[in-house]
């Protein structure tokens, strides 16, 4: 198993860890709901080092990158980032992205942890064509994710840049916690506010231990599970629960990422599912009776009909019910009460659209 630069500091800490995409990670330091609460409330931070990370340039990078990714690469301009997926020929998800353009002809992909040699061997082969110079940095690069409503104020202490000025999917390269040439992002995955900062590895402790050093702020260290029941509030797809090779964008609610007239790999087959429509979406539930709905879970008709199957569940800290997200037969969207089997009972619960919060 992999370790982050920062393994040390999360068993100083008392972290909870297990493996997680290969990597020895921190799943909790407290308790779920502590941890989560805080985040929403003031201020947590996310080391997600594990990430993966490739930069690819050349003069044919835009074409190529465009090629590879689903939403329109045409629109992003320098110093901002884009949500994607990558599809491939059958219109499957193979992994879900933000593209950073770092300049006209270079750009930062940064992709999930348990996706990066699959994504890399995909990104390797295409490549083909273009000629573009493509580079794996996801050993080299740590990643903290500074999220919660305190998140602006508190990184501002830390860079003579003015961050409170970046808008969201935007970024900068500049001065951190004494550091230089550091990604500031104004990305997360919690829905509530703040930063992805992207650190080469030997200045990953110098900035964990200067942002712990400010006492004007209540930082905590949040784990790997706070970081699941916060975006499941906010209804974010995570990949191998939610979204997957067989997966259509469009069925994940990812239209609005998905721009067919680019021509993107997978394209024609998406084309043919606007014309011939879907069989199965993803929706929102919440829990209308006193259960914590998880993956896998099936889910039923109120002609107790097998309708489909939850991807994620949790029980919500902020709500004090049970929510989650699932797949169902397409003619059933419309339906307000589905079920949900857990152990041999049908739970009522009502589709609702997110985020739940």
């Amino acid at each position: 198993m992999k370790k982050t630069i920062l393994f040390d500091r999360h068993k100083e800490l008392n972290a909870k860890i297990f493996e997680f995409a290969g990597y020895m990670m921190p799943i909790s330091y407290t308790s779920v709901n502590e941890e989560h609460i805080h985040v929403r409330n003031s201020l947590g931070i996310f080391d997600v080092s594990h990430m993966g990370e490739f930069e690819i340039s050349g003069i044919n990078s835009t074409e190529f990158i465009q090629r590879l990714c689903s939403n329109d690469i045409s629109k992003i301009e320098v110093g901002r980032a884009q949500y994607n997926c990558i599809i491939n020929e059958s219109g499957g998800i193979i992994d879900d992205l933000i593209v950073y353009r770092l300049e006209t002809k270079k750009y930062l992909l940064v992709v999930n942890a348990s996706n990066i040699l699959k994504d890399w061997q995909w990104i390797v082969d295409k490549n083909k064509k273009f000629n573009c110079s493509i580079t794996n940095l996801s050993d080299d690069i740590s990643l903290l994710a500074i999220q919660g409503p305190q998140a602006e104020l508190f990184c501002q202490n830390f860079s003579s840049d003015s961050l409170l000025e970046l808008k969201n999917y935007s970024f900068i390269i500049g001065e951190f916690a004494g550091c230089e040439d550091i990604i500031i992002s104004k990305t997360g995955y919690t829905g509530s506010g703040g930063y992805e900062i992207y650190i080469p590895n030997n200045k990953a402790l110098k900035i964990w231990d200067a942002l712990f050093s400010n006492k004007e702020y209540d930082l905590k260290p949040i784990g790997l599970a706070a970081r699941d029941t916060l975006r499941i509030e906010m209804g974010y797809c995570l990949y191998g629960n939610d979204i997957n090779e067989k997966t259509s964008p469009l069925e994940a609610n990812l239209r609005w990422i998905t721009k067919v007239k680019t021509n993107f790999i997978g394209s024609n087959t998406i084309k043919a599912e606007i014309q011939k429509g879907l069989k199965r979406k993803l929706i929102g539930f919440k829990m209308l009776e006193k259960s914590i709905p998880r993956n896998g879970y099936e889910i039923y008709s109120l002609e107790k009909k097998i309708i489909g199957k939850v991807t994620s569940g949790t029980f919500s800290p902020i709500l004090k019910i049970g929510i989650g997200l699932a797949y169902i037969d397409n003619e059933y969207l419309e339906e307000k009460i589905i079920y949900i089997k857990i152990r041999e009972n049908l739970v009522k619960a009502e589709i609702f659209r997110p985020p739940f919060i």
